[in-house]
């Protein structure tokens, strides 16, 4: 397992509790608003953290740990996930994971072996073929999508899901739609849009939304 960013203490990344963050590397998603475009683009240029210095810095601050955020990137296309998971669940460590939802089957998994404490799932748009594609760049099952949305909504995994909210094109109307869709959510977090760092050149300006913006 590649592990591209190692953040030793957050107090933002897993609400109401101290964590580790850990950064995998690549995602099967472009989406314009992205802000790691280059962990997702370019991995190589990034050093990689052994996981023998990883863990041995966890287990130094175990004490002060709740857990251990898993990002990227898209964690779930790893194969190895499940061995990482595992090993940060050994040094008596949560884990909260943050998904794109585009791998049902390797969430189900992790689930059923009880591998995640908690899940954020981002929704980056309403629920429809074309819409959601404008979000994330890319062709995408939204039955995948509704696969994942429901370990949440089902209870089967504490968990909430998370938007970045891109003033031009989540306009009030949008935000209201995702809000009936989420209606059964534990938690949903909207996040504010870093223009700056977006993967679109044509979202970096708040002046000049994308022609391709919804509304």
């Amino acid at each position: 397992m590649e592990i591209k960013g190692f953040i030793e203490t957050s107090f933002v990344d897993w609400p109401g509790k101290i964590c580790a963050v850990l950064f995998l590397p690549s995602c099967n998603l472009r989406c314009p608003f992205c802000h790691n475009h280059e962990l997702i683009l370019q991995p190589e240029q990034f050093l990689s953290f052994p996981w023998d210095y990883v863990q041995k810095r966890l287990s130094a601050l175990r004490g002060w740990l709740d857990g251990v955020c898993i990002t990227g990137g898209e964690p779930t296309l790893h194969h190895d996930l499940p061995e990482l998971l595992d090993q940060v669940h050994c040094l008596g460590l949560s884990v909260k994971l943050d998904t794109n939802g585009t791998r049902p089957d390797m969430l189900k998994f992790l689930i059923s072996q009880k591998l995640i404490d908690y899940l954020a799932m981002d929704i980056k748009g309403p629920l429809d073929q074309e819409l959601y594609r404008q979000c994330t760049g890319v062709q995408i099952s939204m039955a995948e999508i509704k696969k994942s949305m429901d370990f949440i909504f089902s209870g089967q995994v504490l968990g909430e899901f998370r938007t970045t909210v891109v003033p031009e094109w989540h306009t009030p109307v949008v935000l209201a739609q995702m809000g009936l869709e989420l209606k059964q959510a534990p938690k949903w977090t909207q996040q504010e849009f870093n223009p700056a760092q977006a993967l679109d050149p044509l979202l970096r300006s708040l002046n000049k939304p994308p022609s391709s913006a919804i509304h």
